[in-house]
């Protein structure tokens, strides 16, 4: 929920809400009402006004007008936490104590600092012998009990998305109270939400520092650890937790998710198959294990844990939309029937209702249903937009920024140096544009380790940023012309060394992180005879593949047609200085020449890189690794032409594409199509 929602420039409303809210705070429910009603008249949409208007009407019993408030607050504020705690107390009230469960928990899942939701909760789970849940709720509530009425109020607003006020009163609480931890996790995940990880994980590492005990503290620490990518580090603090709480299923998950994110998929599915036998329920555990499946190839055993998952939770939106994203996954029509059911709900959080619109928008296409397709391609994309910081300028100025200072006076100046290593081979572009093909075939050699995606050089380059969280103040790349050859080689040492763990006994190994086309002056300056190999998808197949996939994190430029098309021309305009400046550099590698001649492609790389032919390349679909992105089912399969031409059935939805990319590097009949 965005905190400028809760603010108006009419100078009145701020005293006549602190009226309305008095005669709530002592029990004038039906005086209240008429406030709120007049309140609501001129702010139809003011959320403090909603809620209480639904609680005041819930006091009178009027429970038809309470639950018509709690509605508009949700369609304005969806994921307020506050919001599903009043819905589940109206429909306790109305005596159905299923749905006001399952509103508690939607409750918890968004605010955790809602202490009447556990309560409620803890109540419901003892009355159902649910003792594993039941001891959870106890452990929340003490935890809250325990906190200072100053600092419950911090963690609500928080999990409500008003950073700002969040931030200043935490602040002036440490300042009173300087080594509460509690104040310090509070702090740490308000800069986390601000970019600003390492105030974040210095914050943590204190607090941990002064209570080694406390699991949240240390699990809020490995998080943080994650997201900088020190994976070291981060599974050192999951092995903590582990050893100090072996009975923790939440830890022991964690533990799993570790393991998998660091290539061992087996042992991964085997934790997760321990934590299910002690709780066959866990939804989430079975998604995570559909996870690991699928990325092992395995796609009938993810696609049974994925169901399993659903079944348990039918809202859970993350286990339909896992399904989808295996692309070879046809959904029944009751499966579909079910998520436009959901979809539908005002109690669903922004997460959910995402993930079920691009699952809908998967299985109309199939089914041939075009236009209810891109209407949940746009209202999904729209929530992933909205939520979004991202802006096509500031992109355009951050790559316009690599072609400004690394043109060719500054690999002259410069000069010779880096980490002298032919072992990483960078497959870079666009995300969808043919990278993961590239790399399965490259993979299959007897010479080449594939290792996924690797977040190593964009750390590289965020630590050259300094405390220029976003780039605004250019500190990077302008700080690479500072680099001395002891640095330059240090880096490249450094990449070669942690990124080892993901590689077997191969002597060259990919890395395919797409986003790496950004930093190829900082690769060639750190590892000069390095192979980087351009994979290059025609623009409207790209870009529109983009536009349908929800990425997990980091590729925000893919949540809309005009934010799309303009990053892939910038990407464009980008490698051609590179090959500019940085000549015979990179080989680019078209995708529909893979497709229309697999050999001749085949044989073109493995020049490229002094390798010798080998006959795996071309049977790449039989190769046995773990395939970790959205294409992981689509490169077990031979070649084939299925994802050509497939934004056709949309030309007439993709004016805004057209005119984002331009039409110089588009087809004529294709441009006649969309207009």
């Amino acid at each position: 929920m965005k905190e400028d929602k809760l603010n108006t420039d009419d100078p009145t409303l701020s005293v006549d809400l602190s009226e309305a809210t008095q005669a709530v705070k002592e029990n004038r429910f039906e005086e209240a009402l008429i406030l709120f009603e007049i309140i609501l008249k001129k702010h139809p949409d003011n959320i403090d006004a909603l809620y209480l208007a639904s609680v005041s009407s819930r006091y009178l019993k009027k429970f038809d007008d309470s639950k018509k408030y709690i509605e508009q607050l949700l369609f304005n504020a969806p994921d307020m936490g506050r919001a599903y705690q009043e819905l589940g107390h109206i429909n306790r009230d109305m005596g159905n104590e299923e749905k006001a469960a399952i509103n508690y928990r939607q409750a918890c899942e968004l605010n955790p600092a809602l202490l009447s939701s556990w309560n409620l909760l803890h109540q419901y789970f003892i009355k159902n012998k649910n003792q594993p849940a039941a001891d959870h709720a106890q452990k929340q509530i003490e935890k809250l009990q325990s906190l200072p009425p100053a600092l419950l109020y911090i963690d609500q607003i928080l999990n409500e998305g008003r950073l700002g006020l969040a931030e200043r009163q935490c602040r002036a609480f440490l300042k009173k109270n300087p080594t509460h931890t509690y104040a310090m996790s509070l702090l740490s995940e308000i800069a986390n939400r601000l970019g600003y990880f390492d105030d974040a994980e210095f914050l943590l590492e204190k607090a941990v520092e002064f209570k080694p005990n406390d699991g949240d503290l240390r699990m809020q620490y490995a998080a943080i650890l994650r997201k900088k990518q020190k994976f070291a580090q981060t599974m050192e603090q999951v092995n903590i937790l582990c050893n100090q709480y072996p009975d923790n299923p939440i830890y022991q998950a964690q533990k799993a998710s570790e393991i998998m994110q660091n290539g061992d998929h087996k042992q991964a599915i085997t934790m997760f198959d321990d934590i299910l036998d002690k709780n066959p329920y866990n939804f989430s555990t079975h998604t995570s294990k559909g996870h690991a499946q699928k990325t092992l190839g395995k796609t009938d055993q993810a696609i049974s844990s994925y169901q399993n998952a659903y079944r348990i939770k039918p809202d859970h939106g993350e286990a339909f939309f896992s399904l989808a994203n295996l692309k070879t996954y046809s959904f029944t029509s009751d499966e579909l029937d079910s998520m436009r059911d959901q979809v539908k709900r005002v109690d669903l959080s922004l997460r959910d209702k995402t993930y079920f619109h691009f699952a809908l928008a998967q299985g109309c296409e199939v089914n041939g249903e075009f236009d209810e397709a891109f209407f949940h391609l746009q209202q999904g994309n729209k929530i992933k937009n909205d939520q979004s910081k991202y802006s096509i300028e500031r992109m355009d100025a951050e790559l316009q920024a690599q072609i400004d200072v690394c043109d060719e006076i500054f690999f002259k100046n410069l000069g010779d140096g880096g980490y002298i290593t032919k072992d990483p081979i960078f497959i870079l572009g666009l995300p969808r544009a043919g990278s993961t093909l590239v790399e399965q075939i490259l993979a299959s050699h007897s010479m080449i380790d594939g290792t996924l995606e690797l977040p190593n050089i964009l750390s590289i380059a965020q630590s050259l940023r300094g405390d220029d969280i976003y780039g605004k103040l250019g500190n990077y790349p302008k700080s690479m012309s500072s680099l001395t050859q002891k640095q330059r080689e240090d880096f490249g040492k450094q990449f070669i060394e942690d990124t080892r763990m993901h590689r077997k006994d191969a002597p060259m190994f990919t890395d395919k992180m797409p986003n790496n086309f950004r930093h190829i002056g900082l690769i060639h300056l750190i590892m000069p005879n390095a192979k980087i190999i351009d994979a290059r998808r025609y623009p409207l197949d790209c870009c529109f593949s983009m536009f349908k996939q929800l990425f997990a994190q980091g590729q925000e430029f893919s949540y809309g047609l005009s934010e799309a098309g303009s990053y892939y021309k910038s990407y464009v305009k980008l490698m051609d200085h590179w090959d500019k400046v940085l000549p015979n550099k990179i080989l680019r590698v078209n995708n529909e020449d893979v497709i229309e001649d697999l050999e001749g492609q085949v044989k073109r790389m493995l020049d490229f890189l002094d390798l010798p032919f080998e006959e795996e390349c071309i049977s790449f679909y039989e190769t046995d690794r773990s395939v970790r992105t959205a294409s992981s089912e689509q490169v077990r399969q031979p070649i084939n032409k299925k994802g050509m031409g497939r934004w056709k059935p949309y030309a007439k939805n993709l004016k805004p594409l057209l005119e984002s990319i331009g039409e110089d590097l588009l087809h004529p009949n294709d441009i006649a199509l969309i207009k």
